[in-house]
Order: C-alpha cells, then sequence, then structure tokens
C-alpha cells in the first residue's frame, strides 16, 4: 500500500508539468496582454510596451514557462495584480476553505439522500418509488444550477423568509476576525464554541449545499441503483438468504459493502470537481470562494492567478482520487495494491 502512494504522489509531478505547460501556451493564445487591464483603457501603445517589458511578457513563450516552473517549485506562483494584490497562494489558501465547506454541504446532502434513495429504488424496481427516484435523478441532472439556485432564493430567503439568501455567515451579528482560518464550521463550533454563530454559519450552507449538491445527488443515486441491483443478483446473496439471515445483516454485510465501490469513485470524483469551484452557485449566494475567483481572475486576464489556481486545483483533484483509490482496500479487503 505505502508502494501505491509513494508511486501515484511521484507520478504527480509529470501530471503538474504537463499541465503548467499546457496553460502557458493556452494563455497566450489569448488576445491580449494583463498590461490592458492594469494600466486601463488610455494607455498609450509604450506604455503597454514597458509594462509587457517589466513583466517579463515579451520573453518566448518557453522561456516564460521554464521561469514559472523553477519558482513554482520554491511555492513561488506569482502574485495577483487584481483585488488585493496578494501572493496567489496566499489568495487561494484565503479562498479555498470557503470551497472546501461548501463541498463538504453538497456532499453531504448528495450522499446523505442519494445512498438511502438509491438503495430504495433498486430493492424496489418498476415500483412508484423506483419511478420517482429516477425522474429526480433526471430533474437534478437536466435543471440549471443558477435556476436552481435563484429559485431556492426566492422561495426559503425572500418569500418565507426560512434561510439566508446569501453570504457565509451574518455580518451584523458575528465576527469571524479572530483565528483566520476562514474554516467558519471550525472557528464557531471549536475555537469560539459559540452555538448561535455555528447554527448561523450552517444555516447559510443550506441553499447553496442543496444547489451545488443536485448534480452529484442524481449521479450517486443512480450508481448506487444500479450497483445494489447487480449485487442483489450475486450467488452469494442468494446463499446468505438460503441460510435464514436476517435482511439486515444481509444488506450489510453483504450488498452494501460489494455495492459501496463504484459509488466511492463516483463520488470521489464529484468531490474533486466541487473542489475546483462553483462558479455560478457562488454567484447566486455571494459566497467567495475559488470558483468567482478564477472566474474573475479570468475575466481580467490574471496569468498569474489563472495559471497557478489551475494548477493547484489539479493537484486537489489529484489526491482526492488518490484517496478514492486508498479507501478502496478498507472497503473490500480482497483489493490488493501491487
Amino acid at each position: 500500500m505505502l508502494k501505491f502512494i509513494v508511486r501515484r504522489l511521484i507520478m504527480l509531478a509529470p501530471i503538474l508539468l504537463g499541465l503548467s505547460l499546457v496553460m502557458a501556451f493556452f494563455l497566450h493564445l489569448l488576445p491580449g496582454t494583463p498590461c490592458a487591464n492594469i494600466l486601463g483603457e488610455r494607455a498609450t501603445a509604450a506604455q503597454l510596451q514597458k509594462c509587457e517589458h517589466n513583466l517579463g511578457y515579451d520573453r518566448p513563450p518557453i522561456v516564460q514557462w521554464a521561469d514559472y516552473v523553477v519558482n513554482a517549485v520554491q511555492l513561488d506562483f506569482g502574485t495577483s495584480f487584481s483585488g488585493a494584490r496578494l501572493p496567489v497562494l496566499d489568495a487561494f489558501l484565503q479562498r479555498f476553505p470557503a470551497t472546501i465547506e461548501l463541498t463538504l454541504a453538497a456532499m453531504l446532502f448528495a450522499v446523505g439522500v442519494g445512498i438511502p434513495l438509491g438503495i430504495a429504488a433498486a430493492k424496489r424496481r418498476q415500483s412508484l418509488l423506483d419511478g420517482a427516484a429516477t425522474v429526480v435523478s433526471l430533474i437534478g441532472i437536466s435543471i440549471p444550477i443558477f435556476f436552481l439556485g435563484l429559485i431556492l432564493v426566492y422561495v426559503f430567503g425572500v418569500w418565507l423568509h426560512w434561510l439566508p439568501a446569501g453570504g457565509r455567515f451574518d455580518l451584523r451579528e458575528f465576527d469571524f476576525k479572530g483565528a483566520g482560518t476562514n474554516f467558519l464550521l471550525w472557528e464557531s463550533l471549536v475555537i469560539d464554541r459559540d452555538p448561535a454563530k455555528f447554527l448561523d454559519v450552517v444555516g447559510h450552507l443550506i441553499l447553496p449545499g442543496i444547489t451545488l449538491g443536485t448534480i452529484p445527488l442524481a449521479f450517486v443515486m443512480r450508481i448506487t441503483r444500479s450497483a445494489v441491483i447487480e449485487v442483489l443478483n450475486e450467488d452469494y446473496v442468494r446463499t446468505a438468504r438460503a441460510k435464514g439471515l436476517s435482511a439486515r445483516r444481509i444488506d450489510s454485510r453483504h450488498v452494501l459493502r460489494n455495492a459501496l465501490l463504484p459509488v466511492v469513485t463516483v463520488i470521489g470524483l464529484q468531490s474533486g470537481l466541487l473542489l475546483g469551484g462553483a462558479v455560478l452557485t457562488e454567484t447566486v449566494y455571494s459566497w467567495g470562494g475559488v470558483g468567482t475567483w478564477l472566474f474573475t481572475a479570468a475575466v481580467d486576464k490574471d496569468y498569474a492567478v489563472i495559471q497557478s489556481g489551475t494548477l493547484l486545483l489539479a493537484s486537489v483533484f489529484v489526491l482526492v482520487n488518490l484517496a478514492v483509490d486508498v479507501s478502496y482496500a478498507f472497503l473490500n479487503p480482497r483489493i490488493r495494491y501491487a
């Protein structure tokens, strides 16, 4: 197992190196340079040329990429010229906790609803419940995220006033300037030990978590249903029933454990994708995570943020998939990594 993990981590280097090369040349295919946004619309040609020379954008792309790789190895990912002009790594670490909390809320909703619904649909095939679950999954995949988000905001935030319509916490009631980790759930519950503040943070997570979790919910439900149906037809399940084992014991020991492998794969892939930032959800709910950060950088042509942000998110995605692969050995002891 240890050799497998080390080998996968070593493979991360060429993956990121290739991705950085692709991103470097892709950015140079875009029209214009960041200098136009830095200097404004009234900048002269001489000012633009001087800015490009100072930032190194007038050098060959391969030279710029080589310098970037050398700096990235030293954890220097450049500095953003937009907003607070922070180093890219600092800006990423500042916003990534918000994306992590949103992803956890979305996947908690998707897994908590999708797995039980998929199991129930599989055990009652061709029933009304199975048909309703199929319709729910199709709606979850088909409905646009921004439309669902706006509907939920209007119904539960504006009309019924049950839940907050945006933001991560109530700015009028609470303050999170103490610990500075930006993990608001952790700070409110563990550091501040304030139940009211914790409940407020949870309340702000509900609507964006549901909005972002609809598509993963549909995938988790469909894969769970298919996997459970396949396992229910296996010989060892029929043998367990013939031995007189209870339905609960059969489900927990034989069905669920063997059906979870493809489900865990889907959960891992969806989690990795969501950790890349959800632009539409974060925009609707004014969340301020990685998604809106990268979107703003793309509009402003902030090359340092686009290139390094993509690289950092790719690292997270690969590490999440590694964690999923390692979890297989715990779910099914027959799996061995050579």
